[in-house]
Formats: structure tokens, C-alpha cells, sequence
């Protein structure tokens, strides 16, 4: 590898762990889910690809002992750095800037950049799609309603057993894929978000183990299935997507009522409303940082749109 594809190599490297560091921090966010942050940075459907590369090739290698093919398979160029700007944004937004109190103390601000984010991405989306016909508009519609559907059930009563956290684990990381629907959020409704934050705080392995196993299959299972869809019936996949971030803006919308529980002596969300914002000067700060938001998505669509035609002439 000569010099000039080492540099291009470790700033693409730069790049993606600067992406990643992104949609961490969207994950510590209640509401917010790092499918939507993976879709808004133009990296979704590479992160899909990226976590298929984990095939039953791969694990004929493993089982061969051939590890250079079990090694060069996957995409590690992809998955790598996205990893480290994953575990960097969990640290620095927990450690050094912890969002989880920032949500706390400045929550319209941190939503309303963050509402603003997904309408843009929302914009930029549909015209990157076009419209065709008016089935166009069912598509969106389905996804909105799907998507409306599961931010606003209402949280259940569900067992204890490992089985049913091992589902619960297969579900939530379905949704922290799919862009518009927080893991968090699923497993506030499925009645296990309390359970399985109390279970990590005090290392129940009784609780861990089945989780991680279900979110393991979950996120296998699912991502082939997604990135099927999305090769089979891309333009419509993309118009249900639109659709479930619109529907995400109900749990994302800056003003809601907010109720916290505190598990393992943390504060946490565990439940909001919206809300009809006040006339006052907050409202208007929450305006211009979803306006910011918007207009940072919008400027990084046209910007990778430039850099695309730059490429193809």
C-alpha cells in the first residue's frame, strides 16, 4: 500500500469513528434511536451490509480454522472504527459530558437539536426518493401509522422469565436498527426497561446473559432480513422508513411531559407526553436549535450530493 492510499485509508477511518461517535451519542438519548443517526449521516445501509458480513461463510471458516478468511470476511473497515466512535461517544457523553443530565436539566434544547436533525434527514430523504404516483404516499402512510403504532403503546405487563428477556432483547435490538424507533423505547413497552437497566446495574447474569443472546440473534436475523428488503424492494423500504421517522417526532417533540424513576440510583425516563410549548424565550432558543439542526442535515445532504456528481464526472 503506497503512502497516498494509507493516508485516504485512515482519514475514511476518521470519518466512519466520527459517525459512530454520532450514533452513540443518539443512542444515549431515550426516544432517539441510532438507526436514525446511521440514516441521517448517509452510513445505514453500509452498517447493514457491514453486520451481514458475519455469514455462514464466515462460520464454515471459523469452524475450518481459516481464520485469514474468518479475519478478511467481515467488514471490519466499516464495523472497527464505527465500534471505537460507538464506545467513545458512550464515555464521553456519560463520563465527561453526560447527556442522561443534560436531558434532565436542559431537555427542550437537547430534543429540539435533535427534532430538528430528523426533519431534515426526513426532507432530504424524500427528495433524494422523488415522487411517482400516489402510491408513494400509502408507503409513507403505512410507515407512519406502523411507526405511530409503537411509540405511543402503552407499557405492559409482561413475565420475568429468561425466555421472555431473551425476546425482549431480540425485539429492542431490532428497533435500535431500524431508524425512528428507540430500543429503549420497546423495552419500556414491552415492560422490561426498568428490569433488564436494574439487572445491568447490579451484574444479574441471570438477566444479562439471556439478553445479550437475544439481542445477538435479533441483530443477526434482522439485519439480513432489512438488507433483503432493501435490495428487493428498495423505494418502497425507503418510503416506509420516511414514514416511521416522521412518526418518531411524536416521542422526540422538545416539549412533553416527563415522568423519571430512579433505578439503581439513577434518574431515568421511563415515560412522556407531548406538550403545547410555552410563549417564552426557551421556546424560542428550542426554535433556532431544531432550525440549526435542520439546516445541518440539509447542508450535509448537499455536500455529499456534490461530492457524489464530483466522483461520477
Amino acid at each position: 500500500m503506497n503512502p497516498g492510499d494509507k493516508k485516504s485509508s485512515l482519514r475514511n477511518a476518521v470519518i466512519i469513528a466520527s459517525k459512530g461517535f454520532c450514533i452513540g451519542a443518539a443512542d444515549i438519548v431515550p426516544g432517539v434511536s441510532g438507526g436514525t443517526m446511521a440514516f441521517i449521516l448517509g452510513i445505514y445501509t453500509r452498517l447493514i451490509d457491514a453486520l451481514n458480513s458475519f455469514d455462514t461463510t464466515w462460520v464454515c471458516a471459523l469452524l475450518k480454522l481459516d481464520f485469514r478468511s474468518a479475519v478478511t470476511r467481515p467488514h471490519f473497515q466499516i464495523l472497527l472504527p464505527l465500534g471505537a466512535g460507538l464506545l467513545g461517544a458512550v464515555i464521553f457523553f456519560t463520563q465527561i459530558i453526560p447527556i442522561p443530565s443534560l436531558l434532565r436539566t436542559y431537555p427542550e434544547y437537547v430534543y429540539s437539536l435533535f427534532f430538528g436533525l430528523i426533519i431534515g434527514s426526513i426532507f432530504i430523504l424524500l427528495i433524494d426518493i422523488g415522487w411517482k404516483s400516489l402510491s408513494d404516499w400509502l408507503y409513507v402512510l403505512v410507515g407512519t401509522a406502523l411507526g405511530g403504532f409503537l411509540v405511543t403503546a402503552v407499557p405492559a405487563q409482561t413475565p420475568d422469565e429468561w425466555w421472555f428477556v431473551m425476546v425482549s432483547g431480540a425485539i429492542a435490538i431490532c428497533a435500535m436498527v431500524l431508524p425512528g424507533i428507540s430500543g429503549s423505547f420497546i423495552l419500556l413497552i414491552l415492560g422490561k426497561y426498568v428490569y433488564v437497566l436494574e439487572g445491568v446495574g447490579s451484574l444479574n447474569l441471570g438477566i444479562i446473559v439471556p439478553f445479550i443472546f437475544g439481542a445477538g440473534v435479533g441483530l443477526i436475523a434482522f439485519t439480513r432480513l432489512l438488507s433483503w428488503l432493501l435490495r428487493r424492494y428498495e423505494r418502497p423500504m425507503l418510503l416506509i422508513i420516511a414514514g416511521f421517522l416522521v412518526a418518531s417526532l411524536w416521542v422526540i417533540w422538545p416539549f412533553q411531559q416527563r415522568h423519571y424513576a430512579s433505578i439503581g440510583g439513577t434518574q431515568r425516563l421511563v415515560e412522556s407526553s407531548p406538550v403545547a410549548p410555552p410563549w417564552n424565550t426557551i421556546t424560542i432558543e428550542a426554535s433556532l436549535l431544531a432550525l440549526i439542526g435542520i439546516t445541518i442535515v440539509l447542508l450535509a445532504g448537499k455536500l455529499a450530493k456534490t461530492k457524489t456528481d464530483t466522483q461520477e464526472h
